[in-house]
């Protein structure tokens, strides 16, 4: 039996996993791959990597640290994680069935994407998934954003702070109404297309074109230096649905302290409730969970 399993490998589980490992844990991550999302970086002609503050070098260091030891990880996804009289058991996609006395749940969180020709071309060349990341990098540049809710409505005012345009553009007929809809329809750098959703988007060696179409067919094409897609993410909390409590929007509830509803699991990351899809926040959680998870592991050790 493990005394923790670390279910994921992007920020929060590389750090989590690190940290377990340096409190002399028998520790055992599982993942479908080493760094998450830290494995895109958005490339742009005019921009260098200095001017993104990404945490990559805390995170690069964790991954390679986990490379080397291959005891500490098991490279496979989880389906289901059960609860057991004296701990809880991981079972993965290859039918393995791993027992340990805690968890860290870490798996992060899936963006929703576009499904149109182009996008898989000018991903992360071009076309992004995070405004919030590299909003700095296109100032006094037009650019585009999809989506309605409140994501989409915060990368939009966030990037008009410093793009000379955006566009929003949204698929339903009317914008949804959040805290910050009539500073958006008031600003003179931003125009809401609703009722168009995107066809293709198109370029050279970067996006550079969207193609949209309105409800009544009619196809137009937008010049944009960046496009984000910022629709809502789907949280990868499928395997723990029954087992721990979730929010509306299927991710984990946790305390301040990244413990959930069922004593001995504990979360951290985009597969959480917590504020902000960001590298440098998930590697702090990634560490709150597991100084979480050996206070809980100290009197069963």
């Amino acid at each position: 039996m493990y005394d923790l399993i670390v279910i994921g490998g992007g920020p929060a589980g590389l750090t989590a996993t690190v940290y377990a490992i340096r409190k002399r844990l028998n520790v055992l991550m599982v993942t479908k791959d080493l760094g998450g999302k830290t494995n895109y970086h958005l490339s742009i002609p005019w921009a260098d990597d200095y001017q993104v503050i990404k945490g990559l070098e805390i995170v690069n260091k964790f991954r390679s640290e986990l490379e080397y030891l291959d005891f500490a990880r098991h490279m496979e996804p989880v389906d289901k994680v059960t609860r057991l009289d004296d701990g809880f058991a991981v079972v993965t996609r290859g039918g393995g069935n791993l027992v340990t006395k805690a968890i860290i749940i870490a798996s992060g969180a899936k963006q929703q994407r576009l499904n149109v020709p182009g996008e898989k071309e000018f991903l992360m060349h071009g076309l992004s998934y995070s405004a919030m990341s590299y909003a700095p990098l296109f100032i006094d540049r037009t650019v585009a954003v999809v989506g309605d809710g409140d994501l989409a409505q915060r990368s939009t005012a966030e990037l008009a702070t410093v793009a000379k345009h955006v566009n929003l553009i949204c698929q339903t007929p009317e914008i949804a109404d959040t805290n910050i809809t009539a500073k958006l329809k008031a600003l003179s750098n931003v125009t809401i297309l609703a009722g168009h959703q995107v066809v293709e988007l198109k370029g050279d060696q970067y996006a550079n074109k969207v193609i949209i179409k309105n409800t009544q067919g009619m196809v137009s094409e937008l010049d944009s230096e960046g496009t984000f897609v910022e629709m809502s993410l789907v949280p990868n909390s499928h395997f723990v649905s029954e087992l721990v409590a979730l929010d509306p929007q299927k991710r984990i509830i946790i305390d301040c302290g990244n413990r959930t509803s069922v004593p001995g699991i504990f979360a951290a990351g985009d597969v959480t409730n917590t504020y902000a899809e960001q590298v440098l926040v998930a590697v702090g959680e990634g560490a709150k969970a597991a100084l979480s998870a050996y206070e809980y592991l100290l009197p069963r050790l």
